[in-house]
């Protein structure tokens, strides 16, 4: 029997990933619940694991008295040098009790206890093993829905993909593979909270980290993203190797390495262009595709006005704006477009309001 309860602390250590000594104080706890329920919380025991043995010890402790007054706590001290000669009249004599006398509902106590330790140390450790980990793409299996959140199964335990999380017009099924990216871990009463996200500019970045080996080297470093998840994402890179172009290694042989992360995100445009020092440069190749014929810059308003073809107005500005809007919010520059004829047509009219001025024109 003893034998048996060694095994099975092993075994469960292995399999529940649980320190063996996290199961022996688990063990004890549950004894000494047990065999409070059965004689009364106001008794004096403590429980034991005995190693040599391979058995949880339970021993009450009783004050060593010369007039006995209370059986359950006090013992008399002719019957204590029974078991002690050496003990003294108001020592604490600890009686070893049979755990077998507890019953069927005492042993049912212990192993709820057991099984709710356990759960409590399989939680701290995936926490622990999470925790640190926020930033990071997982990969886990679609496993059920709740309230439009999706649970996801990442092998030892769940995350939640939150709906304002998700990409609108991305759908799953029950089993499908999902990536997201961690975006918090936090202990709960009921366990670790894992939170994940498809909707995260990081995401992005990561996926390019895993298919451009120059990003993960440092070689080339992307500068900023700007997402709008689902429909576009544009993203600045540089290079600190003059002879790398950035573009091109982002980009790939024909396309190669953006298609596998456009493939990943289900279709979401990526428009990747150099990062530039220069801020009006770098507006510039933010708004590509569009050809730019004149930049004004207000660095105090942190405001460009960019001057575009009548033909290239609709391609700078994007549809419903999207692509003036990414490259703001990648540039970090409010941008506003307007076309030749409509910047010319400003131009006259300040040069005849300049005219009206006397001693102008």
């Amino acid at each position: 029997m003893a034998s048996e309860l060694s095994r099975l602390i092993d075994q469960v250590s292995k399999e529940k990933g649980v320190d063996r000594e996290v199961l022996v104080d688990v063990l004890e706890v549950a004894m000494l619940t047990a065999a409070q329920k059965k004689l009364g919380i106001e008794r004096e025991i403590e429980a034991q694991y005995n190693e040599d043995l391979g058995e949880v010890e339970l021993f009450e402790f009783k004050t060593i008295v010369d007039d006995l007054f209370d059986e359950d706590i006090e013992i008399h001290i002719d019957e204590a040098r029974h078991l002690d000669p050496e003990c003294h009249i108001g020592d604490q004599l600890g009686l070893k009790i049979e755990s077998s006398d507890f019953g069927r509902i005492a042993a049912q106590t212990a192993k709820q206890v057991i099984i709710q330790k356990v759960r409590d140390a399989e939680r701290e450790i995936i926490f622990g093993e999470y925790k640190d980990r926020r930033g990071e793409v997982v990969n886990g299996i679609v496993q059920r829905w709740e309230r439009g959140d999706i649970i996801v199964n990442l092998g030892r335990a769940d995350a939640i993909l939150p709906q304002r999380e998700q990409v609108p017009r991305e759908g799953y099924t029950q089993g499908d593979r999902i990536r997201a990216l961690i975006v918090d871990v936090s202990l709960t009463p009921r366990g670790p909270r894992i939170v994940l996200s498809r909707a995260h500019p990081d995401l992005v970045r990561h996926l390019f980290e895993q298919e451009v080996p120059e990003i993960y080297e440092g070689i080339v470093e992307i500068r900023a993203i700007a997402r709008e998840a689902g429909g576009r994402t544009k993203i600045a890179v540089s290079s600190r190797d003059l002879d790398i172009d950035p573009v091109g290694a982002c980009v790939g042989v024909k396309g190669s390495r953006v298609q596998s992360v456009v493939q990943e995100l289900r279709g979401e445009k990526i428009d990747i262009v150099p990062w530039s020092p220069d801020q009006a440069k770098f507006v510039c190749n933010a708004l590509a595709p569009a050809d730019i014929s004149k930049v004004i810059i207000d660095e105090k308003s942190m405001a460009m006005r960019i001057i575009v073809d009548d033909d290239q107005l609709s391609l700078a500005i994007g549809r419903k704006g999207q692509n003036v809007r990414l490259a703001a919010k990648l540039a970090g520059w409010k941008i506003d477009i307007v076309g030749t004829s409509e910047a010319e047509k400003v131009a006259r009219e300040a040069r005849r309001n300049l005219g009206r001025i006397e001693g102008l024109g």
